[in-house]
């Protein structure tokens, strides 16, 4: 993932306390309920971070084995 420039980071760092208003407003006052599970799970992200994904350990062997032969250029 690219790095963010800093400038753009503030920059849209100043639109947050809105954005963030605007979110809970769609929680609170929409009949769209994608609308509303969208903007609730954006806020929770935003509030708590994302979940942790659990990884499947008995694959990772085979995850290096297939990103080395990628690199290698092997299939």
């Amino acid at each position: 993932m690219p790095r963010i420039p800093e400038e753009i980071r503030s920059l849209a760092r100043t639109h947050g306390k809105r954005a963030i208003e605007r979110l809970g407003g769609i929680v609170d006052k929409s009949s769209d309920e994608q609308a509303v599970t969208r903007a609730a799970v954006a806020l929770l992200d935003r509030g708590y971070g994302k979940p942790n994904q659990p990884v499947d350990a008995k694959h990772e062997g085979e995850i290096k084995i297939t990103i080395r032969n990628i690199l290698e250029g092997r299939k």
